[in-house]
């Protein structure tokens, strides 16, 4: 085990330690659990065959907004993962080949690099498998990878830039999802949303009602059960009782009866950026998924053991929405590739 890793572990322990401490000096645990914040983002997992240049983001900018990998060359992955949206697309559910609309709302890809399981219901396990996904989903880009194939290489300005970026092993699914996931991991958070300069011990960076909310999220609220680190996500799968919903979720991936209608937790990063919410766009607003929340669910069935009734005050809620709209950085400025030809 390398040094950081051991320091970041000890931090940990030492938190743990201190949030008991706090319940018996009667300081609220979420003060001294806001360390755990401070920890910093974590070191994404690359594929040995698959580090980072230049190059490599380069062609995967290139492709993740190029039209001309879908069947119909109008939809592109950039398409429904618009960096002015928050990396979404500002629909309940997306829109694929051909107008349809599809049953499951548009992640974000915003820090989607630290993650473990790639797509609401998890069915893979990195970026480079989840990149050619889409592309070849009937419902989705209704591409064909042979065709792709052929057709990239027909495109001349393609040819020099997967040589630069993967040096004789030509235009293959394995380069284009590798060329991808090489831009996908540098869509991160610049940690500078106001949250963080509070953590990092900017007082009066957030608001009063911020800071009681803050207090909700890691107590009374329960958020933190699921919403936890730098990415504020457990990377897991759970049933949270949404109405009219029928999908089976991380259940089709994993015969489990608790994942039944399960799905990942996504991050809060950029949150006001990505509405609207949950895996099928239930949620308009933060207000509403607070209050869906504080009902402990709506559909009983298969419920996650962390639901739970709150019985928050309408000012709890409040405050507690003020804490989220503080998860949010400044827009960045981002710059569309000019696509070979």
């Amino acid at each position: 085990m390398n040094t950081k890793k051991r320091q970041v572990n000890w931090l940990h322990y030492i938190i743990s330690l201190l949030i008991p401490i706090a319940l018996l000096l009667n300081i609220p645990a979420s003060l001294a659990a806001k360390t755990d914040y401070m920890l910093g983002q974590q070191k994404m997992k690359i594929p040995a065959n698959n580090q980072a240049t230049p190059a490599r983001i380069a062609l995967g900018k290139a492709l993740f907004f190029d039209p001309r990998l879908s069947g119909s060359n109008w939809i592109s992955c950039g398409t429904c993962h618009n960096p002015a949206l928050g990396w979404s697309d500002g629909l309940p559910t997306g829109i694929g080949e051909g107008q349809q609309v599809l049953h499951r709302s548009t992640p974000t890809i915003l820090n989607t690099g630290y993650n473990r399981h790639q797509f609401w219901d998890g069915r893979e396990r990195t970026l480079e498998a989840q990149a050619t996904g889409p592309i070849q989903a009937g419902v989705e880009m209704n591409q064909t990878m042979g065709v792709l194939i052929e057709e990239l290489e027909l495109i001349k300005g393609y040819k020099p830039l997967f040589e630069a970026a993967y040096p004789g092993e030509g235009i293959s699914e394995d380069t284009i999802g590798k060329a991808i996931a090489n831009f996908e991991r540098t869509i991160v958070s610049d940690y500078s949303a106001p949250f963080d300069h509070w953590v990092r011990g900017k007082k009066d960076a957030i608001s009063a009602s911020a800071k009681r909310g803050f207090e909700l999220f890691d107590g009374k609220a329960r958020c933190n059960f699921c919403h936890q680190g730098h990415n504020f996500t457990d990377d897991g799968f759970h049933n949270i009782g949404l109405p009219n919903t029928d999908d089976p979720g991380r259940y089709a991936i994993a015969k489990i009866a608790i994942l039944k209608g399960a799905f990942k937790t996504p991050t809060l990063r950029d949150i006001a950026r990505t509405p609207p919410y949950m895996h099928n766009g239930a949620y308009a607003t933060l207000e509403a998924v607070v209050e869906h929340y504080n009902e402990g669910g709506k559909n009983k069935s298969n419920l996650s053991p962390n639901m739970k009734k709150l019985n928050l005050s309408k000012q709890e809620k409040a405050d507690l929405v003020s804490f989220l709209n503080t998860l949010t950085d400044k827009q960045k400025e981002f710059s569309l590739p000019i696509l070979p030809n």
